[in-house]
């Protein structure tokens, strides 16, 4: 028997917008904030109240649904959902069903991991706009209610049931959430709760051309309270061993259920039975007339900004960045927009240093790609990950790191001490020419200094000077590192090494 997974997933990200869904209170609630101050009539749920839709909320839906090549409805409106849960003092939720802001659509994603199936695009059923619920907290055999949180805007994005792979689910979240971001709808972090995904799973039986036998899909289990791009992967992966068992003992599912994900027992729990859309009982909320969206949806088509892929083609084209490094320099909208500052900065001081750099402006700055996504990628972000701090508010700005490559570029400080310069940047703001000159960290330019640290250097290490003449090659790396610490790090690596072969070879006694 083979089997073949089929997911699909539904993803509800906290729109960043002023105020609620139907309300004006604030959706910027501090976590410390007592429980129930946050909260006015309409979104107690109070009778008599009306609810009145967030524009705002509207023109950011629009604008994912062109991002994602869907079709915008020309008009639109509201319903009501029934459930009876215990965060929902209405007894309903005001949702939309049958005429959502956004139908269709796709995103196309990259799974490095799977060599048969690398590239994988995946279908939008839908996105539609709703209220949040109020948040439960289960406390001393009772369970508390917390209204703070009730009527924030909610975008619920559903997708066909095109994944067939937990990492397929994965890239997804990550492309959809830097698209988010790139959009500027949400912050969207998972932990924070502010994206959220259910995953639905079922498995089917496919025969060697990979073909459905049967059913095309069977009953589903719905896996909730995923809260990080790894759980989804992990949830995915237990549910799939999960029902790959059932189906050898020839007991596969036989009704939609819902499960959740449990991060400290690393499995998926039984919960309830699924409800169809039948349960909700849907019918159009009376209270919010039917919208047209003609208008809005033309007036946002050319404000799109430069989206995820377009801009990662971009870097490896006008740029020269390699096809990893243009993503990882893309991943985040604030990196991205740094590199590109960084990049026009570099320009200016390469113009400004024709005597060390004669090359042609453009070819030299080509030169520099590498330099610039490593010292981003790993320097700086390895140095922010160590102080715990962020790009967004470090104090090292564009302007000063490029002159700071232009320095390692033009020969005149050592990668070693480029290090530390950048970290006195990080703690100071200051200039890096300046923080070079103060701290002497700039490299030796006279030969007779350098060769007089070498003399001293074999001078001081006459037992290691032996056992190299005697083939131990290795210790090439030790003269230079003992080299390297006397001049604190400001020896030419390159340089450093020709004289020490020169001046080792010409202490050689003769045989």
């Amino acid at each position: 028997m083979k089997l073949e997974p089929v997911i699909g997933l539904e993803i509800h990200v906290q729109l960043k917008t002023a105020s609620k869904m139907f309300c004006d209170c604030s959706v910027h609630i501090d976590p410390h904030a007592a429980p129930n101050t946050n909260v006015c009539p309409i979104c107690l749920g109070h009778p008599g109240t009306l609810p009145a839709p967030n524009e705002e909320t509207l023109r950011l839906a629009i604008l994912l649904g062109l991002a994602l090549h869907g079709d915008i409805t020309k008009q639109s409106k509201f319903d009501r959902k029934h459930y009876f849960y215990p965060d929902l003092p209405k007894g309903y939720q005001i949702s939309q069903y049958d005429m959502p802001v956004v139908s269709g659509g796709y995103l196309d994603i990259h799974v490095p991991s799977q060599k048969e199936r690398p590239d994988v695009r995946i279908g939008i059923t839908r996105a539609h706009l709703e209220e949040d619920a109020a948040k439960n907290i289960h406390a001393g055999g009772s369970t508390l209610i917390d209204f703070n949180r009730a009527g924030t805007p909610l975008l619920e994005i559903v997708t066909e049931p095109d994944f067939h792979s937990p990492e397929e689910a994965k890239c997804f979240l990550q492309e959809l959430r830097l698209l988010i971001r790139t959009l500027k709808l949400s912050s969207a972090d998972m932990e924070k709760g502010e994206m959220r995904c259910d995953a639905n799973i079922s498995l089917r039986e496919i025969d060697e051309d990979e073909n459905a036998i049967g059913a095309r899909f069977n009953p589903k289990t719905e896996v909730k309270n995923i809260n990080s791009f790894r759980n989804v992967e992990r949830a995915l992966k237990f549910e799939i061993e999960r029902q790959t068992k059932l189906w050898m003992e020839h007991t596969p599912p036989m009704n939609d259920t819902t499960r959740g994900w449990n991060d400290k027992l690393m499995k998926t729990v039984e919960q309830r039975t699924k409800e169809g859309a039948a349960d909700y009982r849907y019918f159009p909320e009376p209270d919010i007339p039917a919208f047209d969206l003609t208008e809005l949806t033309e007036s946002l088509r050319d404000t799109l900004p430069e989206l995820p892929w377009n801009k990662r083609m971009r870097f490896e084209e006008e740029y020269g960045f390699s096809k990893d490094d243009a993503k990882a320099l893309t991943d985040d909208p604030d990196y991205a927009e740094f590199t590109e500052q960084v990049l026009s900065e570099l320009g200016g001081w390469l113009e400004s240093m024709p005597n060390v750099l004669p090359e042609d402006v453009p070819e030299a700055q080509k030169k520099f790609t590498k330099l610039v996504a490593n010292w981003i990628l790993h320097k700086l972000t390895g140095l922010l990950n160590a102080i715990g701090s962020d790009l967004r508010i470090a104090k090292v700005t564009p302007e000063n790191f490029a002159e700071l490559l232009t320095l390692i570029g033009s020969n005149q400080v050592t990668q070693t001490n480029a290090l530390k310069i950048l970290e006195t940047m990080l703690e100071s703001g200051e200039d890096p020419t300046h923080v070079m000159e103060d701290k002497g960290f700039g490299k030796i330019q006279d030969e007779n200094e350098l060769a007089n640290v070498v003399d001293k250097i074999i001078k001081n290490f006459p037992s290691e000077v032996d056992r190299f003449r005697s083939g131990e090659l290795q210790l090439l790396k030790f003269f230079l590192g003992m080299i390297m610490k006397e001049t604190n790090g400001t020896a030419d690596p390159g340089a450093a090494k020709n004289i020490l072969l020169v001046k080792l070879e010409a202490t050689k006694k003769p045989e």
